[in-house]
């Protein structure tokens, strides 16, 4: 009873699936992985890539973008909600000018992480090189709107951070570098100094409003379940443990900057628990499958083996939670993103 109770609740509590805001945000400011990554990764020389279809199927004009989804991310319904504007153009694209730029803008490369050896791993783009487009882009913006319009919006905006998954899938449990100098623990705190840091240039270089994003329960990613034979294809635990202390240490980091760094609004956003609900429960917010994602076979593919099997692509991505065998569908970033919205950044309405 108590938990048709839960339900309930919080079905009436994402009725309206995207909040609303006044315009106390001019811009959002993006950085991170591959869950905020707009098409970056189109135009440097890697392979992680996703601009063709069937990725962008269900995007405007269904067109792939280079976004790891279906349609949007979370990063375009948080800039929908602050009334910002529909989607936000990654950096690198150019289709796009400062004009686009000046009300948000993604430095997002799928692939990376906080440790330069994640970026190295599929030779994406490093968080310092994240930072440096930022300074650039800083510069171009103070052009566009003049020194005092550009700082007031640098100021305003809301600096979005999202990434670490890629850190310990793709680098710790990897490959055999870090593992070598860091046992997991040392390595959580080794991603969290370098988060630290970042912060601390963001603040230094203007930034007030700042969003650092959590890890999902990385364990229960259609590519960890299929590998997870022995345990019936089960979420894997330990990793969704490793989540949630890394997810622990970050929260504990984000109130002794905010208490440390006059003037910061610092606040931790975090996937994990709103995943897990949708994971566990599907049926309720209208979904089917889980365990496997609506690309290809949906057991391990993503990029170009997503295109590559694409003919067993499914027919409606709104009856899955992932889209390939990494990454949600538009469903479940927007519902992702409405849950942040509500529960975190509501404070910056």
């Amino acid at each position: 009873m108590v938990l048709i109770k839960n339900d309930i609740a919080l079905l009436l509590y994402f009725l309206c699936l995207v909040t609303t805001a006044s315009a106390k945000v001019p811009a959002l400011i993006v950085f991170g992985d591959s869950t905020v990554d707009a098409g970056n990764n189109n135009y440097i020389p890697t392979i992680a890539r996703s601009n063709f279809e069937p990725y962008g199927r269900d995007f405007y004009g269904s067109k792939p973008t280079g976004r790891f989804s279906n349609g949007r991310i979370p990063s375009d319904f948080i800039s929908e909600a602050f009334k910002i504007k529909p989607s936000i153009p990654a950096y690198l694209d150019p289709a796009y000018s400062i004009s686009d730029f000046a009300t948000g803008v993604t430095f997002a490369s799928a692939g990376t992480g906080y440790d330069n050896a994640t970026s190295d791993v599929l030779s994406v783009i490093p968080l310092w090189k994240e930072l440096e487009y930022y300074k650039d882009y800083q510069r171009k913006l103070r052009s566009h709107l003049g020194p005092s319009s550009a700082n007031q919006v640098l100021a305003d905006a809301l600096y979005m951070i999202s990434m670490g998954t890629n850190d310990f899938l793709e680098n710790y449990y990897t490959m055999p570098g870090r593992r070598s100098q860091f046992s997991v623990r040392q390595y959580e705190d080794f991603l969290v100094g370098i988060a630290e840091k970042f912060v601390r240039e963001l603040y230094g270089l203007g930034a007030r409003k700042i969003s650092l994003g959590g890890l999902p329960p990385m364990g229960c990613l259609p590519l960890e379940r299929t590998t997870n034979v022995m345990d019936q294809h089960k979420c894997v635990d330990s990793y969704n443990n490793q989540a949630l202390e890394f997810n622990a240490k970050l929260k504990v980091m984000v109130a002794r900057l905010s208490s440390e760094l006059p003037g910061i609004n610092l606040v931790f956003s975090n996937p994990y628990y709103i995943l897990m609900h949708i994971v566990r429960r599907p049926a309720f917010y209208g979904f089917e499958y889980t365990s496997v994602a609506c690309c290809a076979t949906g057991l391990f593919e993503m990029g170009y083996t997503c295109a590559r099997d694409g003919l067993l692509t499914c027919q409606d991505a709104n009856k899955y939670v992932f889209w390939d065998a990494f990454h949600p569908t538009q469903k479940t970033n927007r519902i992702i993103a409405d849950y942040v919205m509500r529960t975190v950044l509501a404070r910056f309405l």
